[in-house]
């Protein structure tokens, strides 16, 4: 209520005051009601709620909430992120995947990847498989292969014959300062093609593989998965000084030179079932080293995966693709 509408109910009393707050509150909930929200009202103050549909997906255990924003209004809070990716007051996801009208030519959709403490991403590669399928079954496009903009670059997912989806993730970036990583002071070890690094953890040197896969990351070749201290050294690598912009922890298990164990601490989720750019970034690494021959399958906790790289020479060349299911789990609506 304005000063005028105060001035104008005095003579009316308490009660006409009353009134025309809730006929305020009334107007504000209608208002917010024909952009499929509402507003709450706490301590005099109005804020801006949202009614969203959702569908719950995964892919290889790393599960989503995925987002249509292009039939609905979405404009999420990094707070409200949050609460949509909470196991216990939210739905639950590793990440919350919208989709948006591309901005560019030559693009289908526009991906934007928000991690569940809040932060936006560049890049997700089991994401990108549920992507596909989602704006499928949305009845956005019909499409078996469509190309998407990502804030780490274009990616272009396509539908497999078997129901499985298979990822054109881009080539790897294995340039440290492209990464980013601060190599200042370091003399790296080289390992075939590869470059592995020493990086200090819990006061003891770990030779990491860098690299980009539109997301950074750093691989670790450890004797066996479910022994490696991936809660205990992953928070440390992922905020790393050296890494400007926090890092995914990848520790890999070589099993034969097709096939490999792989546990991901991830940037901002911690570990998960499974990581798409962090099985790429793997293969990548050991297919570098001389540890590994395309293709690669890829176990993870949450399912198995197949990485192929052709990339030996010059990594800037060759695209890795990613292969791997991906499943709708439940849909539902939350007033967020």
């Amino acid at each position: 209520m304005d000063a005028q509408e105060i001035q104008d109910a005095a003579a009316g009393g308490t009660g006409h005051l009353l009134k025309l707050a809730n006929a305020r509150d009334r107007r504000a909930a209608e208002a917010a009601h024909a952009f499929g929200g509402a507003i709450a009202r706490t301590g005099g103050v109005y804020t801006s709620r949202m009614r969203l549909r959702f569908t719950k997906m995964q892919g290889a255990g790393n599960d989503f909430v995925m987002l249509n924003g292009i039939t609905q209004r979405v404009e999420l809070t990094a707070e409200q992120v949050r609460r949509l990716a909470d196991r216990r007051f939210g739905v639950g996801a590793d990440q919350i995947l919208l989709v948006e009208p591309a901005q560019g030519a030559g693009a289908d959709f526009r991906y934007r990847i928000f991690n569940s403490d809040g932060g936006e991403v560049e890049q997700c590669g089991n994401g990108a498989r549920c992507f596909v399928r989602f704006v499928r079954d949305q009845g956005l496009t019909d499409k078996q292969a469509i190309r998407v903009e990502t804030l780490g670059g274009l990616i272009a997912p396509r539908m497999e014959a078997s129901g499985e989806v298979t990822v054109d993730m881009g080539a790897p970036v294995v340039d440290p300062a492209a990464v980013p990583f601060d190599a200042q002071g370091l003399v790296a070890v080289r390992i075939g093609e590869d470059e592995a690094w020493p990086l200090l953890v819990h006061g003891r040197e770990t030779l990491v593989s860098v690299l980009s896969m539109g997301n950074p990351h750093a691989v670790q070749v450890v004797p066996n998965v479910d022994d490696a201290p991936v809660t205990k050294d992953g928070p440390v690598i992922e905020n790393h000084g050296r890494f400007p912009r926090r890092v995914n922890a990848g520790f890999m298990q070589v099993m034969d030179r097709q096939r490999i164990r792989l546990r991901v601490w991830e940037r901002g989720a911690g570990e998960t079932l499974a990581c798409g750019t962090g099985a790429c970034a793997a293969v990548v690494a050991g297919i570098r080293r001389g540890l590994l021959a395309s293709p690669v399958e890829v176990e993870t906790r949450g399912g198995r995966l197949t990485i192929s790289w052709e990339g030996q020479g010059d990594p800037a060349q060759h695209p890795v693709r990613l292969t791997g299911p991906a499943a709708t789990v439940f849909e539902g609506e939350i007033e967020i």
